[in-house]
């Protein structure tokens, strides 16, 4: 006999997956977007699953698991871990399907998510906060589901690979045309199992390209070592793609599939939300906007090479962010291009120290977004924390130049310090 393939047998299951969703969930537009297409010189069409009932692509995989359990089965209720998006495709086919779900969810999960979880699931469902981690939460989610719930897999199974990948189905049928790059952003890996052995099987010409975040590069680790591997901390700021551990199923379809791997900045992935809101008008998530943020569009961080005048899809995968983050996205993009830099500064405690600070330091484009006396004292000078905001970042070693030239004590933060993350 020869070997199994996983990746033949998930492509078998995929158009009945595409059947059972049907007027399930809506068939989100495919868009041309000029402003990324400018950019990279290339046309870059974004499949826009931000727009499900839910705001992501995880309707697809929940659906289609639960749609298929016995009566047993749904008189048990389910139980699933998730960072946010997950859970809401749950609560969406609970009440769909009339069956009770306990979604668990980390701590850390933006109340917003929270909230959709809940009203989007009704009296279907309870939510329930454990641990730090979707990792911790999935420990939870098992532990529940052996005491007789059956579990609902955010991504390590192969119904939820297979309705995940009707996506990639659907927007082909709306391009009308092949693409020659499709580019998907990858948490626990069950997105990219389903889209890439239905594009192994159809398209295998089709170059297929899975996006990590720096901070979370899971799949990544699994393929170094040749198995899963658990990584030891994780940058939870993506929170629907930082997982710590590939799926068992999802990682052996993944190495069957030889995809490209990349990975982005977290930083990298706020600029991109950003252009995304100004001038596409797109709300996308942290994870919404990882696949997208790999583009060769110039600017900083690591980026991916596609040829000039290909045709790329690209998933915007979920737009469930909450408002309150966008402060904290606003800072970590401008640290990542360099404009935003923080010094603790000796000042003489005497009246005018400021403004000599200000008037002999700062350029005429830069500005002082944060001052702050780390330590008021007796002494001829006292520490302050200062950030300072480039007005143009290739302008840094003229401000060092003039920060020497000052006179003053100064010490900069840099980013890999301990404490910088009491700043961001």
């Amino acid at each position: 006999m020869g070997r199994v393939s996983i990746l033949a047998d998930l492509a078998e299951s995929i158009p009945d997956a595409v059947e059972r969703l049907e007027g399930i969930v809506a068939h989100t537009p495919v868009q041309l977007n000029q402003r990324l297409s400018a950019a990279t010189g290339s046309e870059i069409w974004l499949k826009r699953e931000d727009l499900q009932p839910v705001r992501s692509y995880k309707l697809r995989g929940a659906y289609n698991l639960m749609s298929q359990l016995n009566e047993e089965e749904k008189a048990a209720g389910v139980v699933c871990a998730s960072a946010g998006n997950h859970g809401q495709g749950v609560a969406f086919s609970a009440a769909a399907l009339g069956i009770h779900a306990t979604v668990v969810v980390p701590h850390p999960t933006p109340r917003q998510k929270r909230d959709r979880i809940q009203k989007i699931g009704g009296r279907y469902v309870d939510l329930v906060l454990h641990g730090a981690t979707y990792d911790e939460a999935s420990e939870e989610s098992v532990r529940l589901a052996s005491q007789g719930m059956v579990l609902v897999p955010a991504f390590n199974d192969p119904r939820t690979a297979a309705g995940q990948a009707t996506l990639m189905v659907e927007a082909f049928d709306q391009l009308g045309f092949v693409p020659d790059v499709v580019v998907l952003p990858i948490g626990g890996g069950g997105l990219v199992a389903g889209c890439a052995a239905w594009l192994r099987a159809l398209h295998p010409e089709v170059r297929i390209i899975g996006v990590e975040p720096e901070g979370a590069p899971c799949v990544a680790a699994a393929i170094s070592a040749g198995r899963p591997v658990t990584l030891n901390t994780i940058d939870t700021f993506v929170d629907g793609a930082a997982v710590r551990r590939v799926g068992d199923y999802t990682f052996q379809a993944i190495r069957e599939a030889r995809i490209e791997l990349a990975r982005v900045p977290e930083g990298q992935i706020c600029t991109e939300m950003l252009d995304m809101y100004q001038t596409d008008g797109i709300i996308a998530e942290p994870a919404g906007a990882l696949a997208a943020a790999s583009l060769p569009t110039g600017g900083v961080g690591p980026r991916v090479q596609i040829p000039t005048g290909s045709r790329v899809l690209v998933l915007v995968s979920g737009g469930n962010n909450d408002v309150s983050r966008y402060a904290d996205v606003v800072e970590r993009a401008l640290i990542h291009e360099g404009r935003k830099r923080y010094f603790l500064v000796e000042f003489p405690q005497q009246p005018g120290a400021l403004r000599m600070f200000l008037d002999s330091v700062l350029g005429p484009d830069d500005d002082i977004t944060y001052f702050e006396y780390v330590k008021r004292t007796n002494k001829e000078t006292g520490p302050a924390l200062v950030g300072v905001e480039l007005g143009n970042p290739g302008d840094y070693r003229f401000l060092l130049q003039r920060i020497d030239e000052c006179g003053m004590k100064t010490e900069e933060i840099a980013y890999d310090s301990p404490y910088f993350t009491f700043l961001v």
